[in-house]
């Protein structure tokens, strides 16, 4: 780690040798019961792991619906809203060990529930105060059979749970089977067409960047944690899928491998040392789970019986840029397969070893890693480039140490430590502006700089072009195609690149990844074709935020306006540069040429072809 090969998480970072050690970035919940005890026991047990600095992913489709029915009392429920407004303002009161940051929690739903137009309605900006909670996070854990119904046209009924049970602790065909027995009965609230609903999602997504889209069936089709029961929901950032019950609540311990320090002099990768560090990092986040400080006893147990880990990466698009791999060829997809499958492959073997020495999990018989199949194999996918079937032989003969091992994380705050992009993520932008506490950072890409010094074009005129399109190289002339291919940003790439990729490493991710979506104007039509790409892929998570540009983009006031005009060859300024002399008593500015005009006055600019432009001297717009 001293040699930036990898990072642990920021909680193991922050919290390791203090008197409360509380290592862990995740922690996943679902509610107790459906009464009062229940609803506030799960409420403590977010506090507490908030208190602890724990993001938390929580499942609240259990929880009866509004105007159902309340035995205890003979009255009736007011449904999800005013419950999680209660979550909403815990988020908010414990945050995080002191005034660090405000408490996070992310809130699960199945699309069946009948309070599920006031929940896709909570993040909204407009509307009824008492019917919004802008601090939690929102995620929808969604059956095939409702991208079916939107597919096909058709209809889809609401249902109340306290009505209709079972439906959450269920998928595949069982969860069919018994949604269908309860439509056939007329046991459901409303019936509607499915894609208006739909139509509800998508414009709550393009407003808010949420829900996330996570796929039920996938989730626990293709777990390894399949033999414990049926999974409810992930993460705060959705790339952990854990089993969790009202005895459990799941963790996660996390830790990213540096692909950027991976790549070789002669500008090939390092796979063998790829292994070598995914084996570290599995011991280290098995030590973790024994050390660790537990902010309630379920996380605990829920731990230390299927010790899952996570290992993420960062710097993908840092090492594609190094090799000279533009993001969205086939190279990259061949690239990005085999460093998973090295991963993958390094920490099952780690595991395996671990298991020899220490004993398998506790809940390892049964699992489907238990009967030589691995999370490849559920994917239909033969990877070729290591000894797996002796591998495979050896797992079922001595076990795993853990039950899962990838879960390739957002990295946010580490990568600024190493100094690399975040994730698996393209680079949002080559220039940018980095606010923290210390003050303000322009950051530029290093390797295009790096490439540009090298072709001779790394020039004040560049960078002022650069700026002046928001860190894009596509439309600045001078630069080469090939550089172009490289560095394009996020915008610039085909959000379809995006998802094959991630289609590309899933069969060597156990848990999922938190997969940005990037539309710059998103629309029903765009959005709707991305999120049944992502669901017939197969991918677990389809779309963790989607991300839009801001209508308008910040005044540029360190761009050299003058220097771009006259530069660019279409626009000449009558006056010579202008000596501004701001007189505070008169507010006005004299130009060299002796003229007066107010301050912030247009100054008249003529074009080669005699039109008058106006060109303000304050901003340059």
């Amino acid at each position: 780690m001293s040699q930036k090969y990898f990072t642990h998480a920021t909680p193991t970072l922050f919290n390791s040798g203090t008197p409360y050690p509380q290592m862990s970035s995740c922690f996943l919940l679902d509610m107790v019961d459906d009464s009062i005890e229940g609803i506030y026991e799960t409420l403590k047990r977010c506090a507490l792991i908030s208190k602890s600095a724990g993001g938390i992913g929580l499942s609240v489709s259990k929880i009866r619906s509004q105007d159902s029915y309340i035995r205890g009392t003979n009255g009736i429920s007011n449904g999800l809203v005013p419950m999680l407004k209660v979550f909403n303002d815990t988020a908010r009161y414990v945050d995080q060990g002191g005034g660090k940051r405000k408490g996070s929690f992310a809130i699960y739903l199945e699309p069946w529930h009948s309070d599920i137009i006031s929940f896709l309605q909570l993040r909204k900006n407009h509307g009824i105060e008492e019917q919004r909670a802008r601090d939690l996070f929102l995620g929808l854990w969604i059956p095939d059979l409702f991208m079916q119904r939107v597919k096909d046209d058709s209809d889809w009924t609401l249902m109340c749970p306290n009505e209709c049970p079972g439906l959450q602790d269920c998928y595949g065909q069982e969860f069919n089977k018994l949604y269908t027995d309860y439509e056939s009965k007329n046991m459901g609230r409303v019936t509607m067409k499915a894609r208006q609903l739909w139509q509800e999602i998508i414009d709550a997504q393009i407003s808010t960047g949420l829900p996330y889209m996570l796929y039920k069936d996938a989730c626990n089709s293709k777990s390894n944690q399949k033999n414990l029961g049926t999974i409810k929901s992930s993460n705060l950032c959705t790339e952990i899928i854990q089993y969790t019950s009202p005895d459990e609540v799941a963790v996660c311990n996390l830790a990213s491998i540096n692909l950027q320090k991976l790549i070789k002099e002669d500008k090939t990768f390092n796979f063998d040392k790829l292994l070598e560090i995914t084996k570290i990092i599995t011991t280290n986040l098995n030590i973790v789970i024994d050390l660790n400080f537990y902010p309630v006893q379920q996380a605990e147990y829920s731990n230390k019986r299927n010790r899952p880990i996570g290992i993420g990466v960062q710097g993908f698009a840092d090492a594609l840029q190094r090799m000279k791999i533009p993001f969205d060829s086939e190279d990259a997809l061949e690239l990005n397969a085999k460093i998973f499958e090295t991963i993958y492959y390094g920490a099952c073997e780690r595991s395996l070893e671990l298991a020899q020495q220490l004993g398998p999990y506790e809940t390892f018989a049964g699992s489907p890693a238990s009967q030589g199949i691995l999370q490849f194999d559920m994917w239909g996918v033969s990877p070729k480039l290591y000894d797996w079937n002796t591998l495979k032989q050896n797992i079922v003969k001595y076990g795993m140490r853990n039950s899962l091992l990838i879960a390739p994380m957002p990295t946010a705050s580490t990568s600024q430590i190493l100094q690399n992009n975040e994730s698996f993520e393209p680079y949002t932008t080559n220039i940018y502006t980095r606010r923290v506490l210390a003050g303000e950072f322009v950051c530029i890409n290093p390797h295009l700089v790096d490439d540009l010094i090298e072709l001779n074009l790394w020039t004040p005129q560049i960078k002022n072009k650069l700026i002046m399109n928001n860190g894009s190289v596509q439309n600045i002339d001078e630069i080469p195609t090939n550089i172009k291919q490289l560095y394009k940003t996020v915008w610039e790439i085909s959000q379809k690149a995006i998802l094959n990729l991630a289609t590309s490493r899933a069969p060597f991710i156990d848990q999922s990844q938190s997969l940005n979506i990037h539309m710059a104007e998103p629309t029903m039509s765009k959005v709707t074709s991305m999120h049944f790409y992502a669901w017939e892929k197969g991918l677990k998570t389809g779309m963790y935020y989607l991300r839009t540009r801001p209508a308008a983009d910040p005044i540029k006031f360190t761009v050299d306006v003058e220097a771009l005009l006259k530069e660019g060859g279409q626009i000449k300024i009558q006056q010579s540069k202008q000596e501004l002399i701001d007189e505070s008593a008169s507010k006005k500015i004299v130009t060299n040429e002796g003229k007066t005009v107010k301050k912030g006055k247009p100054q008249i600019i003529v074009t080669e072809d005699g039109d008058e432009v106006e060109v303000c001297l304050n901003c340059g717009s």
